[in-house]
């Protein structure tokens, strides 16, 4: 009967580092397409684009893992995180008001915007990756509870961030 668990409990542990093998895809290249859509000259647009590509992300976590799709609910969850804690989430939208300023401010949001999308992007995939692979769905996904994990995730995501921003680019 034991070796049945300990099999079975190696089998548990064997899919779930391959489901968090498959989600760390799955954020790595929405981070890169959010680093991308960043580059956008166009304020606003830029956000939008990243909002669309955040919920994408979110609808295959969600499938990765199981649990029922709700666009509804999606967006629910970033504009909490977003309106909830206000220095780190609006960072990507700041950095894409600043291109409204000629010149100058379309330098700095450009310089800006691909770290700040990207670690925006990193820190909700993995908020909602580990979520999910807890067992939580998109019902009990509780924002409030959330908000220091963000803060956190999204200071790694600005790590992981600027890697991959150096790794495209070959230069710091």
């Amino acid at each position: 009967m034991q070796n049945a668990e300990t099999e079975a409990t190696k089998m548990e542990t064997a899919a779930k580092d391959i489901s968090r093998k498959a989600a760390d895809r799955i954020i790595r290249h929405h981070v890169y397409a959010s680093m991308g859509v960043s580059l956008i000259p166009v304020p606003l647009f830029d956000f939008a684009t990243l909002t669309g590509i955040q919920l994408n992300m979110l609808r295959k976590i969600a499938g990765l893992y199981g649990v029922p799709f709700s666009a509804g609910r999606a967006k629910n969850i970033l504009l909490s995180l977003f309106g909830g804690i206000f220095p780190t989430a609006h960072a990507p939208l700041a950095a894409s008001l600043i291109k409204f300023i000629p010149a100058v401010g379309q330098t700095a949001g450009v310089t800006a915007m691909p770290v700040l999308a990207g670690a925006t992007t990193y820190a909700i995939g993995r908020l909602v990756a580990h979520h999910f692979a807890w067992g939580g769905t998109f019902m009990t996904f509780d924002s409030e509870k959330t908000k220091g994990d963000y803060a956190e995730m999204f200071e790694q995501g600005k790590s992981v961030a600027a890697d991959m921003k150096t790794d495209l680019s070959g230069t710091p």
